[in-house]
């Protein structure tokens, strides 16, 4: 196992691509690793599913809390192109969480499904002894395109130009400096400016609108690893060359100070709300416009190249980028908890 939290290629190609139950001609895309959905054939349609759990941080506000758990899950159906239609949710609450409290969170996600059109087809709710906050249940996100509509993370093609919106390490500042602002050692106006960060969380919208303005060849969006382990899970699904400008890499205001502060690359730090985009040459202008008009931060960051052979790799400034063995804010969001606690 790695120490990403997800199980490690290794694992995954031992014990888990072997073992995927009965062999059915209609499973169009299985398990794949670094692939984050699944494709069923049903009457010559794609039916695009998956799967994650659901994570509620009630010290960030129930509302927004409940927006952040929802977006994670929709948007590993919307990096595929083909827009979220149906929800299927389980939450298997603590014992402490009240009426009320689940009320909010139900009614926040029904809001924003219907706002996106998706549709909440069945589900499971109860409360157990064990669970805690903030892993309280699991979704699965559903939704219905054309098969030659799918985007997958693995088809870059040499020649495409790689795009990035928001930047490295958002969502793990925005969430440290929102949940332990008085501990990190930055003035005020760099934790209120990292603190921001937390809205720029959200990927469905972008995916989609990126899709739609293509041709993207190719989506990823950057969680446990950061912008390195997406650069590098891209790079060897599509077995080529990322040529990547350390310069054209855009950081956030409030990013390099806290990451620095807390002495972690922010690179290899989650950034759940950050596409990485491989796009025709002929697109780039129009997603970028496109992204653009909807108030999102994007640059042209690199390119795709041939590579001989199996695998991929990425250099950033003709210097080989490795995949990080582990996030560095899961070990910040600990020391910061610790140092909270010894405070109180």
């Amino acid at each position: 196992m790695s120490d990403l939290g997800k199980i490690d290629r290794a694992f995954f190609d031992r014990h888990i691509a072997p073992n995927l139950g009965a062999d059915r001609d209609d499973v169009a895309v299985g398990p794949t690793h670094g692939v984050d959905f699944g494709v069923l054939d049903i009457d010559d349609r794609a039916l695009v599913t998956a799967t994650d759990p659901l994570s509620i941080l009630p010290a960030l506000g129930l509302e927004r809390a409940a927006r952040f758990a929802l977006d994670l899950v929709l948007a590993d159906v919307a990096v595929s192109g083909v827009p979220p239609s149906h929800l299927s949710i389980c939450f298997t609450l603590p014992e402490g969480m009240t009426d009320d409290e689940f009320a909010t969170v139900w009614e926040t996600i029904h809001a924003e499904c219907a706002d996106l059109g998706v549709a909440v087809v069945t589900g499971h709710t109860a409360r157990y002894a064990d669970p805690s906050h903030p892993w309280v249940g699991a979704a699965t996100a559903m939704g219905v395109g054309d098969h030659g509509d799918i985007v997958r993370p693995d088809g870059a093609c040499p020649g495409d130009r790689l795009l990035l919106t928001n930047g490295p390490a958002v969502e793990a500042v925005g969430l440290l400096s929102t949940l332990f602002g008085e501990e990190i050692d930055c003035p005020a106006e760099t934790i209120s400016a990292a603190q921001d960060r937390l809205e720029e969380v959200y990927a469905v919208r972008d995916a989609l609108t990126a899709a739609a303005a293509g041709p993207v060849r190719a989506m990823h969006d950057v969680t446990e690893g950061g912008l390195a382990g997406a650069l590098n899970e891209m790079a060897d699904g599509a077995d080529a060359r990322f040529a990547i400008d350390r310069d054209a890499v855009p950081l956030r205001p409030g990013v390099r100070e806290v990451c620095s502060a807390l002495e972690i690359d922010p690179w290899a730090a989650t950034s759940c709300g950050s596409l990485l985009i491989a796009v025709d040459p002929d697109g780039v202008a129009d997603v970028r416009e496109a992204l653009a008009d909807r108030g999102t931060p994007v640059a042209e960051i690199g390119r795709v190249e041939a590579l001989e052979g199996d695998g991929g790799e990425v250099l950033v400034d003709e210097d080989r980028l490795a995949h990080p063995n582990a996030d560095p804010s899961w070990d910040a969001y600990a020391e910061l908890a610790a140092a909270a606690s010894d405070g109180s």
